[in-house]
């Protein structure tokens, strides 16, 4: 069975892909972004797949990619075009190159245009495709920068993706619109700029006179994407919190595991969010908690320290979990889960007060 998401940057309008072989466990990960490496790691660590590469439909200009970070957290293999131009990579892809994830595989279509270097990768099957920037739903990527170039990309287009069978889903690289999926025949039929009897000549009048300004992170992303994202000596690699050991989930949030939190208790704030009546009930409470109820935690959140790390406690780390997200609304930056909540602390043995057996 093929494990499929799709993920989305709201910064840069980008769509990142995840695709895993369900029996072996391998996936690969296609255009990261590298304000999303946490998110991404998340989302493999709790669907239990091993990251073997990350792709790259081509080099972005808006985003920084992923690449490089995943590589650091994971051990992941960076892979993308021959033709980039990118240095770091551990594999330059040819048109007709099969990258495999346990039993499943992509194609390597050769798709320049948009850039010189734009792939556009195919499911062994044919049932999807993702295509970067080269065919998006009802458009197209810009052909004015990045050796961009209208001829190429019509044919790219007309050959190596509306070739693909009519039902073929295919996936872009951004979308401004919120749409999310399109497919060969709705392109084929509808796309404005490639659909229908327009020929080479209608789209190279119109791709020559978009008049479009140039992507604001241009002069970042480009530079840092021909080194696969790598940072530069100087700079800094994103902060991950040191206060404890946590756990970054998919949904969002820092946890802690219930026996971190015993060991640093003494210098944490432990703010339980249940109702009073649960505090004082048989589930019982960690020492030094703070009884907080949910309902009353935005008016009363002047009550904790700014400048100490607080941890939110519930039943079974539902209700704190929200409240890790109103108090960082509030303007606190150590804050974190307890992982299971009050089921999880008693069923490991931690100790209690109050309560009972």
């Amino acid at each position: 069975m093929l494990i499929f998401r799709q993920l989305f940057d709201t910064q840069s309008s980008t769509y990142t892909y995840l695709l895993g072989d369900a029996r072996s466990g391998a996936a690969i990960l296609i255009d990261p972004v590298f304000e999303q490496a946490p998110r991404d790691a998340a989302l493999l660590r709790e669907l239990g797949l091993k990251l073997a590469t990350t792709l790259e439909t081509h080099v972005h200009a808006d985003h920084v990619t992923g690449a490089w970070l995943m590589k650091h957290k994971t051990g992941s293999a960076i892979a993308l075009s021959a033709e980039s131009g990118a240095q770091g990579a551990d594999r330059y892809l040819a048109h007709g190159d099969r990258l495999p994830f346990g039993g499943r595989s992509l194609e390597v279509r050769a798709t320049p245009g948009h850039t010189h270097g734009c792939v556009t990768f195919v499911a062994d099957d044919e049932s999807m495709a993702f295509t970067g920037d080269c065919l998006l739903i009802r458009g197209c990527g810009r052909t004015d920068f990045q050796q961009g170039d209208p001829r190429a990309m019509y044919r790219s287009v007309k050959s190596q993706i509306l070739s693909l069978p009519p039902s073929c889903l295919l996936y872009p690289a951004h979308d401004y619109r919120g749409l999310t999926v399109t497919s060969v025949a709705e392109e084929r039929a509808f796309n404005p700029r490639l659909g229908g009897e327009i020929g080479e000549m209608d789209f190279v009048g119109y791709m020559q006179n978009l008049g479009l300004p140039h992507p604001k992170l241009m002069d970042i992303a480009v530079p840092a994407n021909l080194r696969c994202g790598q940072p530069e000596q100087d700079a800094a690699m994103p902060a991950e919190p040191a206060w404890a050991p946590l756990t970054f989930t998919f949904a969002g949030i820092w946890e802690i595991a219930p026996d971190a939190l015993e060991e640093r208790a003494a210098g944490l704030q432990i703010v339980d969010v249940r109702e009073l009546g649960e505090f004082d009930g048989p589930l019982g409470r960690i020492r030094g908690a703070r009884s907080v109820p949910l309902a009353e935690l935005a008016g009363r959140s002047g009550e904790l320290a700014p400048d100490r790390p607080i941890v939110a406690v519930c039943r079974s780390g539902a209700r704190s979990a929200q409240a890790v997200v109103m108090l960082q609304k509030a303007g606190f930056r150590d804050v974190a889960n307890l992982a299971g909540g009050m089921l999880r602390w008693r069923a490991e043995g931690h100790r209690i007060e109050g309560g009972r057996e």
